[in-house]
């Protein structure tokens, strides 16, 4: 075991550690984290860490690039106040979309944010539903890519009727099949063709769905384009009901306005990406918690248990 257990956050989800800290008994170890009247990002840690195994909640959501810069100098700071090991948490991995070359000369981003985190100090990295897994391999330390499937599974079994878990594209078949065969659920698969980012257009539905309680499964939401349009062929092609539930709510642009003129009864997320006002401003969206989560893998982690047993 390393040494004592330190949970610190900077300012992206603050609510999010606090929930931690209550499932693990424990306090937030204050930080100074403020910003100059240049913009620059001022960082003090507020609390003896020498030897200890410290823990960093820090979703890299909007605004993405300065909370990147925030988490990358709390690292360090831990790092040359001598922490014993040092765990980046974060809930939602920013830039994890841009995990290959999509053109000839565009950067790998996603790669290039864990180069960034190595050198910043970290030592080991927790995160939930990583958008490509494959993230996992551009680290040389260990990553626990974490899944709220069994957080959003446990509200999903409570919904009357007979369900079928859809995927809005091609590439989410793999979670909604494990949702599916968890939910002893039909699957079925919407069609899309994206014609620009951001912007997609749903065209046919592979699978039954007619009189059933239709429910896509997708890993985040961010304008909302794919979603509503998936909501939408859903109910042209008989489906009695449309929900629609997702691990991480980006919810940029347009997305609050869609969702409210979708089809959709609720909207299922979870917060590891704070939604403030957006939340008030949709009454569709309802939050579950992945606290308790985070804190069993914070909790396993610290006293060297396996992690794993979170995956089952």
């Amino acid at each position: 075991m390393q040494g004592d257990l330190k949970i610190l956050t900077g300012t992206s989800n603050p609510e999010l550690a606090k929930a931690i800290c209550n499932h693990l008994g424990c306090q937030i170890t204050p930080a100074l984290c403020e910003t100059f009247s240049d913009g620059e990002i001022r960082i003090e840690i507020g609390d003896n860490v020498r030897g200890d195994d410290v823990f960093v909640v820090q979703a890299t959501c909007a605004p993405v690039n300065f909370n990147l810069m925030q988490l990358f100098l709390m690292l360090d700071a831990l790092k040359r106040a001598s922490a014993g090991r040092v765990t980046a948490v974060m809930p939602y991995y920013g830039y994890a979309r841009q995990d290959r070359k999509v053109s000839p000369r565009a950067p790998i981003s996603a790669k290039l944010v864990a180069d960034f985190l190595t050198t910043a100090g970290t030592d080991r990295v927790v995160t939930v539903d990583l958008h490509a897994g494959q993230i996992q391999g551009f680290f040389n330390s260990p990553v626990d890519n974490l899944y709220a499937a069994p957080v959003i599974l446990d509200y999903l079994r409570q919904v009357e009727g007979e369900i079928v878990i859809v995927s809005p594209d091609a590439g989410g078949v793999e979670r909604a099949r494990a949702y599916a065969k968890r939910l002893n659920a039909g699957l079925a698969i919407v069609d899309k063709r994206r014609d620009k980012p951001n912007q997609a257009q749903a065209m046919h539905v592979i699978g039954d769905v007619r009189d059933k309680v239709a429910i896509v499964v997708d890993d985040m939401i961010d304008t909302a384009g794919t979603l509503c349009a998936a909501g939408e062929v859903l109910l042209k092609n008989g489906a009695r009901e449309v929900m629609a539930c997702a691990t991480h709510p980006v919810l940029s642009g347009p997305a609050i306005e869609r969702l409210c003129n979708s089809p959709f009864k609720q909207v299922i997320v979870t917060d590891t990406v704070p939604l403030g006002d957006k939340l008030n401003a949709c009454p569709k969206l309802h939050v579950l918690s992945v606290a308790g989560l985070l804190a069993k893998a914070i909790h396993n982690i610290h006293t060297e248990s396996s992690v794993s047993v979170l995956f089952v």
